[in-house]
């Protein structure tokens, strides 16, 4: 193994580590069923599951599973082959879901949201039925991001994907295991490993428009801003209710009944009367 696939890989299984301890992903005992689409994230969280598995104190079962939805030309083989001959304990399955998708997809409109819905549904039910109490996807730091700014600025709602996430219905646990790792680094630690990648377009569909553009906005910050991922991530875990508009997670009526809001005229006199537009003035607010 060469040296930068051992420094990529170092860097990965550190920041797997940190999210495992910060969000308690894995305990004594689970059996975990990863979620392996043939894509450079899913190849990467299962090869370093398993490096982890060898070290880790605590023990736990892997299983790879992987979900043919009848897309055209899915080479399922490739990725049986690779299971094999990496020594994997694996799972194939098969649900024309291509089909379906096709048919409630109006023309000319992204298939991925809802082909993710149906695979999600197939893949709960499935680790049910093979006895798996946890499920790993292979989401990293930059799917967060991009997640984040989409529902911020489509959907009205300051949302994400969490590193850990319980299903509607309680009988599943989603583990994001690679939610502080760079995409950059993934890619380049699949590169190198020569993970035997299935691109994501067999069924003729463009990457979600959406997503693509905050991509390329967060690729644009970062010229300038160049910690901008970082600053982003660490916002997630930095959230400060009182300071938002959520009147469902913060009692702002109980401040007004408390006297604990100065009036207009107070914090005017407090800041001189000049806080009006003054950055500083709204950041020191915050500290």
């Amino acid at each position: 193994m060469n040296s930068d696939v051992l420094r990529l890989e170092k860097n990965l299984l550190g920041h797997m580590g940190r999210a495992i301890s910060d969000y308690s992903l894995i305990s004594e005992g689970d059996r975990i069923m990863v979620g392996v689409s043939g894509g450079k994230d899913s190849y990467t969280l299962l090869y370093l599951l398993r490096e982890l598995q060898r070290k880790a104190p605590v023990k736990f079962e892997l299983l790879a599973v992987n979900l043919d939805q009848g897309h055209p030309g899915f080479p399922a083989h490739t990725l049986e082959g690779w299971f094999q001959g990496e020594g994997f304990a694996y799972k194939m399955l098969k649900e024309d879901t291509y089909s379906v998708v096709l048919e409630k997809t109006p023309p000319g409109k992204t298939q991925c949201s809802v082909c993710s819905r149906m695979r999600r549904g197939i893949l709960y039910s499935a680790a049910v039925a093979l006895g798996c109490n946890k499920i790993a996807l292979g989401h990293h730091r930059d799917d967060l991001i991009h997640t984040l700014l989409l529902n911020l600025f489509f959907a009205g709602a300051i949302r994400g994907m969490p590193p850990i996430l319980k299903s509607d219905d309680g009988r599943n646990t989603v583990i994001r295991p690679l939610c502080y790792a760079p995409e950059k680094d993934i890619a380049a630690y699949a590169a190198l490993k020569q993970f035997p990648i299935i691109p994501c377009d067999l069924c003729g569909s463009q990457e979600n428009l959406q997503r693509a553009r905050m991509k390329k906005l967060v690729e644009e910050l970062g010229r300038d801003i160049p910690d901008v991922r970082r600053s982003i991530l660490a916002a997630m875990g930095n959230v400060r209710p009182s300071q938002l508009m959520d009147k469902d997670i913060f009692d702002f009526s109980a401040l007004v009944s408390e006297g604990a809001v100065p009036s207009v005229d107070a914090r005017s006199q407090h800041d001189g009367g000049n806080n009006e537009g003054r950055v500083g003035g709204c950041l020191e607010n915050r500290q």
